[in-house]
């Protein structure tokens, strides 16, 4: 029951979030940025929402009964943050120009958790006509 909850709060905020930095992005960073990092930020911002209707998806058709289930959202749910979060800042602290390096590696991690959780939830569809 609580890795519902928790997907569902999390689902949730990360949509609510993903609206809001969409539109800071197209309305307070247009000038700030450049094309390819606001590019960059606009990729943060599709993930971010597309993994909140993942996950919303998720905690309404799964019980979390079972360990893969909840593997899936936990590779959501980290992967969305390592990997928009990371683009966020190096996006905004290169517009300031105090580039935060360390975050680079942060965002292929995000995206492998997010692929993690793309395999896994294939995985628990065939594995029981396997």
């Amino acid at each position: 029951m609580e890795t519902i909850l928790l997907t569902q709060l999390i689902g949730g905020l990360y949509g609510l979030l993903a609206v809001i930095f969409g539109a800071f992005g197209a309305h307070a960073l247009k000038k700030k940025l450049t094309p390819d990092q606001l590019q960059s930020f606009e990729t943060g911002v599709r993930y971010q929402m597309y993994h909140a209707i993942v996950l919303l998806v998720l905690s309404f058709n799964f019980g979390f009964d079972k360990p893969i289930e909840r593997y899936i959202a936990h590779c959501f749910i980290s992967g969305t943050f390592l990997f928009s979060f990371s683009i966020y800042g190096l996006c905004l602290s290169t517009a300031n120009g105090k580039k935060l390096r360390f975050l680079g590696p942060v965002t292929p991690l995000g995206g492998l958790l997010l692929v993690i959780g793309w395999a896994l939830l294939v995985y628990s569809f065939i594995a029981p006509i396997l």
